[in-house]
């Protein structure tokens, strides 16, 4: 009787769980329009406080190695981390100091200039085309219909004086929020200085809710896609500094016509694997034959492919190392679906995120050999 009436207590506790489940859904629903709003607001509200959080996070690793360094000498020691956390803001400072003073002028001219004679380097590129001799493979016809198109972009309709002063004012109008603004900094600082105490305190909660083998399991994942993800992100953007100074320098000496403007965007581009490299090369090929003809469009193009050799095997390697441990077609596999779903962003996180997922796939299939040995081992002898 009391086994019956236990049953009928459980049966009474899902129906009713079930039935706040419907009604839950139907009022999320019903009210679709004021959530979503209110969940807009919310995130409008905290943005400051992710954004502390992110830049927090990408400051994280040169603040650690210059506490190290504070550490060693005896008369700083106690103050390590409030200097290394100053010094990192100070040099962050200054590096956005000078790519405002000028390498943003430069690559601003660049873009401007571009856009207001993209038509006279069209009309110089069909003049050419037309004096080549009637057998020349430049003369296809599906190369002929690729230049008809390119006279039918209008580059001023996305960049022009009047748009740039838009974008501009928006940028302004943003960066009015000098509250967040600040917000975010402070935010960002005291994580820096208390991230000991924080990741502690999210260890300590983490413990206390789940049991100790799910708790190491959650650690050790924690641990080892910080590294990856920290490891990733700083070693793709230290490489895309390096592949973008190199490139600018080449084709400034070459001569190359915006040759910043192309060595900054390859550097941008060279962030992504595989991908990113092959479009920023192929836009700086056609910019610089429309700009400077084909021979020096040759030349930079052998130029830049020397360069991005250097960096896959020389450069990158050193700085990224082998920390990512993945194979090629993964990596394109997990660009492509990165990409396709979410832009840009998707594509540059898409290989750190398919690192992680490898590492646990991994070890949940040793996991599950190794019980099925032992399971083996036990029933074979019975």
């Amino acid at each position: 009787m009391e086994k019956k009436s236990k049953n009928i207590g459980k049966k009474w506790i899902y129906w009713f769980s079930f039935a706040m489940a419907v009604i839950l859904i139907y009022k999320v629903l019903d009210n679709y329009s004021e959530i979503k709003d209110w969940i807009s607001n919310f995130f409008r509200i905290i943005m400051p406080f992710v954004i502390g959080i992110i830049i927090a996070y990408l400051l994280y690793l040169p603040s650690k190695k210059i506490e190290n360094v504070y550490k060693k000498v005896k008369l700083i020691r106690k103050k390590s981390r409030l200097l290394s956390v100053m010094t990192v803001y100070i040099i962050a400072i200054v590096l956005f100091l000078l790519i405002i003073r000028f390498v943003v002028p430069i690559i601003s001219q660049s873009i401007v200039d571009l856009v207001n004679n993209f038509q006279n380097y069209y009309n110089l590129t069909v003049e050419k085309i037309n004096e080549l001799p009637d057998d020349s493979p430049l003369k296809s016809e599906y190369l002929i219909n690729l230049v008809e198109e390119f006279k039918n972009i209008d580059l001023k309709q996305f960049v022009n004086v009047e748009k740039l002063t838009k974008y501009a004012q928006g940028a302004i109008s943003i960066a009015s929020g000098i509250f967040d603004f600040f917000v975010s900094i402070i935010v960002s600082v005291y994580i820096l200085l208390e991230r000991t105490e924080i990741v502690g305190f999210i260890k300590k909660l983490t413990k206390s809710i789940f049991d100790e083998d799910i708790y190491n399991n959650i650690n050790k994942y924690f641990d080892r896609t910080n590294e990856i993800f920290l490891k990733f992100l700083a070693s793709q953007f230290l490489d895309a500094i390096v592949v973008g100074i190199l490139t600018s320098v080449a084709m400034s000496i070459m001569g190359v016509k915006y040759g910043v403007l192309l060595g900054f965007l390859i550097g941008l581009f060279n962030m992504i694997p595989y991908f990113g490299a092959i479009i920023a090369v192929t836009i700086s090929i056609i910019i610089t034959f429309l700009t400077g003809g084909i021979s020096q469009a040759i030349w930079m193009a052998v130029v830049v492919i020397i360069l991005q050799q250097i960096d896959a095997n020389i450069i990158n390697p050193k700085i990224v190392g082998d920390s990512l441990k993945i194979s090629p077609l993964l990596v394109i596999f997990a660009v492509t679906i990165g990409g396709a779903y979410f832009g840009f962003l998707g594509m540059f996180l898409a290989v750190p995120i398919v690192a992680v997922i490898k590492i646990v796939l991994i070890d949940y299939i040793n996991y599950k050999e190794k019980t099925k040995k032992v399971w083996n081992r036990k029933y074979r002898k019975k």
